[in-house]
């Protein structure tokens, strides 16, 4: 299905004429000289191609004869390659004369009998050409070594690879393996011949540098009925071609490309399919805003809410934008690395509609009030939630991969979120204090779900039917949430008595042992109050009685004991409750909040 798609979207992106999408037997690669031959095969100039916009000069990407596959062995390309091969030096390569000797070697053959005045011009510098020349030639330097080179004739503009004789070689070279095994290729389901290895895949983080694969198999334990190599799972060399091309298409590391984006661990990749050029380019801005949420509450941030308004009223995204058509089938395919290969972390495909409901439904089951953003978050902030905090920052290096994965995959299918989210979350408001807005939303979204899908139907909240509440409610009866709501004005109670400035608050001392263990830790926490209501009634006296009641009517619900211990879900809900009760005291006056101390809006 996966190959299937890409070898589709190749063939699209092919009849668009897409700039940067190589042709059969073609591939976008990193070049960073061009070698500047006259008619007589002489070296005129080493011109620098690079790309000069950014700080440092970086290798330009440009479209070259499909390169080799190399692991140990020794193989050339074709009318390209690395000085190492192309010109027999290299600062790195204990095998440099070998590699030269290749490349000679294959291009002498090749280019044999050949009228071409640009191709005969190439033989004849390979010829003459001797690598003890490279140090006292002026036009090469030590930084051109290990560097790739292409080929042009003086006075022209396109490269010599680009020329009509060079493609003909290039496509009777292509043709030219006898050996090729022919069968029934399982994209297409066409007899044809059969690709022996496939192209590297490049631009996952993480993968080698020189990329990795999909579909590969190098060992006797991953072949069977004596197959080898590509023989295990039959594909043609042309489908081959077709998904590997797509996807270093996707995954191309351009500022401009929104198609592509860091997700976790997974290098993540989408793309739309549309009769209309136009649709498709909307839906994929769509799903790019959906995904990775602007951070700021610009004309991008107006057009995602615009977005989840009209799912949510179940209206068509059309009447948002006449290019939108809820038909479109979306593609979505998270890579991660795996050594020499790729490890498919999730693989969704489905309508436009479909994974803006989706989405939509993320956004719901997250929501809080008062929220703790502007915009929607995008799913990687979502992830940052779930790592370490020092001094109030996160890296995304500490995000647990698995549970980024699993995360992503419940978003995009609607499914349950993971429960080792709401694990590892609980773990981190013990380990570092910090409940933050994020974390809060997350556990709200974990157990609003599940509720939503098991179908169970609580008491109709006025904030929220499906049980958890996306505010403050005094009326919820939850252990959970009413010891959350209790701990946070026990806390409230002591800054009110001894200030805001306080070294550590009963929240960074205390609070992982009274969200597990209730019974252990709130006898105590409540008998420290009273010395604490004692003061605030001296300075505050009406503060103090409705602080007092706050406690009273908190715990008549609790009833006569509190409970033993707290599994996790209630500790979610002591989380929510917490954030709630903590946020009312900065609601505008005229809503239903108690005016304590100056505390941040952040819990």
């Amino acid at each position: 299905m996966i190959l299937s798609a890409l070898n589709d979207y190749y063939e699209r992106l092919l009849q668009r004429q897409t700039p940067g999408l190589s042709p059969p037997g073609y591939s976008q690669e990193k070049i960073g000289y061009e070698l500047l031959l006259d008619p007589q095969g002489v070296l005129v100039a080493v011109n620098d191609i690079r790309d000069t916009s950014g700080k440092k000069p970086l290798p330009r990407s440009l479209s070259v004869p499909q390169p080799e596959k190399r692991t140990v062995g020794i193989k050339s390309n074709v009318l390209w390659d690395k000085t190492s091969y192309s010109l027999g030096v290299s600062a790195h390569s204990k095998r440099a004369e070998q590699e030269h000797a290749a490349f000679k070697m294959l291009h002498r053959e090749a280019l044999a009998g050949e009228t071409d005045v640009g191709l005969q011009a190439l033989l004849t510098f390979i010829n003459d050409w001797d690598p003890a020349r490279f140090a006292e030639d002026p036009h090469f330097n030590d930084e051109m070594l290990d560097a790739n080179m292409v080929f042009r004739m003086d006075g022209e503009l396109r490269y010599l690879h680009e020329r009509p004789a060079a493609r003909t070689l290039r496509a009777r070279l292509l043709g030219g393996d006898g050996g090729a095994r022919t069968g029934r290729c399982l994209v297409t389901g066409e007899t044809l011949p059969l690709a022996r290895l496939h192209a590297s895949i490049k631009g996952v983080n993480g993968a080698q540098s020189a990329g990795a694969s999909i579909v590969s198999f190098n060992l006797d334990a991953f072949t069977s009925y004596g197959k080898d190599q590509g023989d295990n799972a039959p594909i043609s060399e042309q489908a081959a071609f077709a998904y590997t091309t797509a996807l270093n298409y996707l995954l191309r590391r351009d500022p401009g490309n929104r198609q592509r984006m860091q997700i976790g661990d997974a290098t993540v990749v989408f793309w739309a399919v549309a009769d209309d050029a136009r649709q498709a380019e909307a839906a994929e801005d769509v799903l790019e805003s959906l995904l990775d949420s602007p951070s700021d509450d610009g004309q991008e941030a107006q057009k995602l809410r615009g977005v989840l308004e009209k799912v949510r009223q179940g209206r068509p995204l059309r009447e948002l934008d006449p290019d939108l058509d809820d038909g479109t089938q979306i593609y979505i395919l998270g890579l991660a690395p795996n050594a020499s290969r790729l490890s498919i972390r999730y693989w969704q495909c489905d309508t436009l509609a479909v994974f803006a409901q989706r989405l939509a439904d993320h956004f719901d089951d997250l929501h809080l009030q008062p929220s703790p953003w502007k915009t929607p978050p995008a799913i990687w902030k979502l992830l940052l939630a779930t790592a370490p905090a020092y001094q109030g920052k996160a890296s995304s290096e500490d995000v647990p991969p698995q549970l980024a994965g699993e995360l992503t995959r419940a978003i995009l299918s609607g499914a349950r979120y993971p429960r080792s989210l709401l694990n590892t979350l609980v773990m981190r408001f013990r380990a570092d204090g910090d409940i933050s807005g994020t974390r809060v939303a997350l556990c709200k979204g974990v157990l609003a779900r599940e509720r939503r899908l098991d179908g169970i139907q609580h008491r109709n909240h006025h904030h929220n039917p499906d049980g958890v509440p996306v505010s403050l409610d005094t009326a919820n009866t939850d252990p959970g949430y009413l010891l959350g709501r209790l701990f946070s004005t026990l806390e409230n109670i002591q800054r009110a008595a001894l200030g805001g400035d306080l070294n550590a608050t009963i929240r960074d001392r205390y609070y992982g042992a009274a969200s597990a263990t209730p019974a252990n830790v709130f006898p105590m926490l409540l008998r420290n109050a009273q010395h604490h209501l004692s003061r605030v009634r001296k300075d505050k006296p009406g503060l103090a009685v409705n602080l007092e009641k706050e406690i009273g009517e908190t715990i008549d619900h609790l009833g006569t004991a509190f409970p033993r211990s707290l599994r996790i879900d209630a500790q979610g809900h002591f989380a929510i409750g917490y954030y709630h009760q903590t946020q009312a005291r900065f609601a505008p006056r005229g809503q239903d909040a108690t005016d304590t101390t100056t505390e941040g809006k952040d819990a």
